[in-house]
């Protein structure tokens, strides 16, 4: 592999200094060289841990290790890789970290066993697409929906041996009769919506008014409590919370279980930010001269963004808009003496104010056509009502989030955190088991597919189906 690297670089090194776009293809060779060379040193062919056996190597660091140019490390196919994976510690650009075997077997499988695409834009918001023709289907299958039940406690059983004895939860609030029915039609879509349908709730109108934050942990007005019982509610639970919310529910988990505190202690979550624009102006008169497109590896502190003007048809607009877009990227953590909801206020601010900044400065490097003189053209953002606003004050009418909760954070895959994964088949507690992407799926990083993965993990877990060996990409003993 070396001999074969050394001749690459000496046939490729006199085409690079000529052309930008040979120079680019070389990067990415010089990149599966590293790959290669590494691979065959550290013997992952034949190691019973495969790609784990590198997971307390930093991606780079590996990629350095085993003969990587600086340039090809500082390219965009890497930044974009970690940029996919928000892989910055605390969300700090300078903090890069992402575990190589992470890295690697995303990379394998991205690259090698995709299906027709390598992307994929979805047809509406992935809660619409994923999540609420799966609430469908189990629905019409029996399952029971309780919505509104925030999980406050863990309770487990006396004695040495790991069990939950019982499940404590916040009712925050009550449906008026019968089951709380969650979806609404949007385009003949069934999609949920932004807020609940408070005609539904008892004292419904009073919480709107009030201002009650169902989704927030913080949120300490509630209208009631339950608790389930083992062997009278329940016999088995599945814990599908994320890997941010565990030390809010399950304190005495946490700190009875060894393998929990771990789960939690290396587990690394980050914060992300988000902002979406509807635009008066198509992407080409905006000066995108390129198909739709996902980018990733872009500028912070907004580096990825996705063309999603094919969603358009799905919305409903009385004004012409010709143009929508998708942007995201980690979010560095707040600091300073606030605390819970005045957290999540000043990180929306800091969100704002990131887009702006953005909107004014960098992004005329992907739309020249969206810039002037003075900075970003506001007057091509769309709004209904539009409420008249000029300048930066327009964007008030977009869309922005700071995902700061701890349900919402991402779970990083740092090095040397996979070991301390929990998995479905083995938790260490009698009667529960665990699903999500943060738990150790065999993908081991934060996307549908691994949480898919995790679920299927623990229906094995549960009742023995499916097979272990149909879970596509689990590496099972």
């Amino acid at each position: 592999v070396d001999a074969l690297a050394g001749e690459v670089r000496r046939r490729y090194h006199a085409l690079v200094r000529r052309d930008a776009e040979v120079g680019r293809t070389w990067l990415v060779i010089d990149l599966i060289l590293a790959i290669l060379r590494g691979s065959v040193r550290e013997g992952l062919a034949f190691d019973r841990r495969g790609f784990d056996a590198i997971d307390d190597y930093e991606w780079r660091d590996w990629l350095r290790l085993h003969g990587a140019m600086e340039s090809s490390l500082d390219s965009g196919f890497v930044r974009g890789i970690y940029d996919l994976a928000f892989a910055f510690e605390d969300g700090d650009p300078a903090r890069p970290r992402l575990a190589a075997s992470v890295a690697l077997r995303g990379a394998m499988r991205m690259f090698f066993t995709y299906r027709g695409s390598l992307f994929y834009r979805m047809g509406a918001g992935m809660g619409d697409i994923v999540f609420a023709p799966l609430y469908e289907v189990l629905q019409r299958r029996g399952v029971r929906f309780e919505f509104f039940h925030r999980l406050r406690d863990v309770r487990l059983a006396p004695g040495d041996a790991l069990s939950v004895d019982a499940l404590t939860f916040d009712v925050q609030a009550k449906v008026r009769e019968g089951a709380y029915r969650p979806l609404v039609p949007v385009r003949n879509l069934p999609c949920w919506p932004a807020a609940p349908d408070w005609a539904q709730l008892e004292d419904g109108d009073r919480i709107a008014r009030e201002g009650w934050h169902l989704e927030s942990p913080w949120e300490t007005r509630v209208a009631g409590e339950r608790t389930l019982e083992v062997g009278r509610d329940f016999d088995l639970v599945v814990l599908g919370i994320p890997v941010g919310a565990i030390p809010l529910a399950c304190g005495e988990l946490v700190a009875r279980a060894p393998a929990w505190r771990d789960a939690v202690t290396h587990g690394k979550t980050v914060a992300t930010q988000a902002f979406q624009l509807w635009m008066r102006e198509d992407m080409a008169a905006l000066g995108w001269r390129h198909p739709p497109t996902n980018l990733s590896g872009f500028v912070e502190p907004f580096d990825t963004w996705a063309d999603m003007g094919h969603l358009l048809p799905r919305e409903d607009w009385r004004t012409p808009v010709r143009a929508l877009a998708y942007f995201c990227s980690p979010l560095p953590d707040v600091r300073g003496p606030a605390e819970g909801d005045a957290v999540e206020a000043r990180a929306r601010e800091v969100v704002r104010d990131n887009a702006v900044r953005f909107l004014d400065r960098d992004v005329g490097a992907l739309w020249p056509g969206a810039e002037s003189r003075e900075g970003f053209r506001w007057e091509i953002l769309a709004a209904e009502p539009d409420d008249g606003a000029v300048g930066a004050r327009r964007f008030d009418t977009q869309f922005w989030t700071a995902n700061v909760r701890p349900s919402e954070r991402y779970a990083l895959s740092v090095p040397g955190s996979s070991r301390f994964r929990l998995s479905p088949l083995s938790p260490g507690v009698d009667n529960l088991t665990v699903a999500g992407d943060w738990t150790a799926s065999g993908l081991n990083t934060g996307c549908v597919e691994s949480a898919v993965m995790s679920g299927l993990l623990a229906a094995h877990a549960l009742t023995g189906a499916p097979p272990l060996e149909d879970i596509i990409g689990y590496d099972h003993p």
